[in-house]
């Protein structure tokens, strides 16, 4: 079977990629039909089958799915669809073991419900794809956590200093179901589509006790926060409401207030990757150039005897530095940055190289004290001490 995305899949995704790129205010109707189609039904299957993973609640595995037979069991699940019959079973929650020694909870549906949430995923997500901003990679098609990588080696080599690495403390587990679905409803208005989301998000959570095996069921309809990390819907869904504070971030000007460029991805978790190891669409020689920036990092950091306050996974300006170039203080996508090279082509590489520098001698402004304040812990001693 496959994975190829097929022709009239593609043409559908297109054609509701440029109708809500050009109109952003545009409200999608009439979709559900789409997420019950046979072509889509059967390329869902094919990813979900690709992907794999541990069954669900009910036990059931692939192989037992295409050993009675994989076109009566998609006619079966059309047949739920297309009558409104279709409930989502309840999901089973496991932990994995994080790389700090903590515990992530991971929900896993049933391979019924991911092959509809992939269905799903397949007509909704072109969609939202032309909201989502430049600067946000997790979980987006054709992104990953190594081209944000990418990008912040090369603000480093434009002569910027400071990264700031903050991580969402249970992002999934805290999204409120409200404020979600209006976020969704900004640009769904099918009723049907949009009561699908809402079974996925009050899906019944099975948890089994290691001790005894006793199973206690948690989560359905009183439930008004988080989705099932492990879900195929849920990374698309949680970048709809990160979405949100991107757009104020950027809308307000914040990014230009504290001249700022912020790269929104999700770190891999594998034990053997690294922000400077090798990965996919990572060149060959690109070690050796991510560890020398590393270390300059470093030794930017202990040269700056009175000019940062160290913190916690933070370094936050205290003073302007009058011998450092400046961050970036413009929202500058990859793409347009990508099209002025282009087009700059017939002039020459010294005019080019004058206008880098130039651009990037601007002298860093002054924090202010309440944001000073506002990042320090709270029950951080009077004297913090300076790196």
């Amino acid at each position: 079977m496959s994975l190829a995305t097929p022709t009239t899949i593609r043409t559908l995704q297109r054609k509701q990629y440029r109708k809500a790129k050009v109109e952003p205010a545009f409200r999608f109707y009439l979709l559900y039909d789409k997420i019950y189609r046979e072509d889509i039904l059967r390329h869902a299957y094919a990813l979900a089958r690709a992907n794999a993973g541990a069954p669900g609640r009910d036990g059931m595995t692939f192989a037992q799915i295409e050993a009675s037979g994989l076109e009566r069991w998609l006619t079966g699940l059309r047949e739920e669809l297309v009558s409104k019959t279709y409930r989502p079973d309840p999901v089973r929650r496991v932990s994995i073991t994080k790389p700090d020694g903590g515990e992530r909870p991971l929900g896993i549906p049933t391979i019924r419900d991911r092959v509809v949430q992939t269905a799903a995923k397949l007509v909704l997500e072109p969609i939202f794809e032309a909201d989502f901003e430049d600067n946000a990679y997790g979980y987006r098609p054709g992104r990953g956590a190594v081209d944000a990588v990418k990008e912040v080696h090369r603000l480093i080599c434009r002569g910027h200093t400071d990264v700031v690495d903050a991580d969402l403390s249970c992002y999934f587990d805290s999204i409120p179901h409200g404020e979600l679905l209006k976020s969704v409803a900004r640009r769904i208005v099918d009723r049907h589509v949009l009561r699908l989301i809402r079974l996925w998000l009050k899906a019944p959570i099975e948890e089994q006790d290691e001790g005894d095996g006793t199973r206690h069921i948690g989560g359905g309809k009183s439930n008004t926060r988080g989705t099932p990390q492990g879900g195929v819907a849920s990374p698309l869904l949680a970048n709809i409401y990160m979405n949100r504070f991107l757009k104020y971030w950027r809308l307000t000007g914040c990014g230009e207030a504290f001249r700022a460029r912020h790269r929104i991805c999700r770190r891999l978790r594998h034990p053997q990757s690294r922000m400077c190891g090798r990965g996919p669409g990572v060149d060959e020689g690109g070690d050796d150039a991510a560890r020398a920036d590393t270390q300059r990092g470093q030794d930017l950091v202990e040269e700056c005897s009175d000019r940062t306050l160290r913190l916690p996974r933070l370094l936050v300006r205290a003073s302007p530095l009058q011998s450092e170039r400046s961050l970036v203080s413009e929202r500058e996508p990859v793409q347009e940055e990508r099209a002025t090279v282009q087009d700059a082509g017939w002039q020459s590489a010294d005019a080019r190289q004058q206008r880098s520098v130039a651009r990037s001698a601007r002298h860093a402004e002054q924090v202010p004290a309440w944001l000073v304040e506002l990042l320090l812990p709270r029950d951080a001693p009077i004297g913090i001490p300076r790196c």
